[in-house]
């Protein structure tokens, strides 16, 4: 399950780089997020996302009770060892993976707010640019003396 999990945190910090830099490839990245936020793509992304949180915890779990065996024997089983150093290896990896899931999904959206509000500001710069044309001769003073 170690090399599956590298695949994935390098995936994850590829779309990052892609993401902070302005590359040509960001558009498409952009899209195909937008395009996974539509539908049931929410539900089915947090139930993977709570999916890995769980095998997170349960690792953890695993990795504290026989990190707690180790310690309620005098002697330190090799294999045991091993198996602690894997364990690890994957909780690592798994929150790493969920805490890069979590940068990109704020990637994302700032990016979109970003976006939303270059246009807006551009479409005010334009209509400050060219002010409605007012009645010359209703602003004509008029002198009372």
């Amino acid at each position: 399950m170690i090399q599956p999990l590298f695949a994935f945190v390098f995936l994850e910090v590829a779309v990052v780089l892609t993401l902070i830099f302005k590359t040509p490839l960001r558009k498409p990245v952009l899209m195909a997020l937008d395009k996974s936020k539509q539908g049931r793509g929410p539900v089915i992304v947090k139930s993977a996302g709570g999916t890995l949180f769980v095998v997170l915890v349960s690792i953890l779990f695993n990795v504290t009770l026989m990190q707690n065996r180790a310690t309620d024997s005098a002697t330190v089983n090799p294999t045991d060892q091993v198996i602690l150093a894997s364990h690890l290896l994957e909780a690592s990896l798994l929150g790493f993976s969920l805490f890069l899931a979590l940068v990109i999904d704020r990637l994302h959206y700032y990016i979109k707010e970003l976006r939303l509000l270059r246009k807006t500001l551009e479409a005010e710069k334009k209509t400050n640019q060219n002010p409605p044309v007012e009645d010359v001769t209703s602003k004509s003073p008029s002198k009372s003396t």
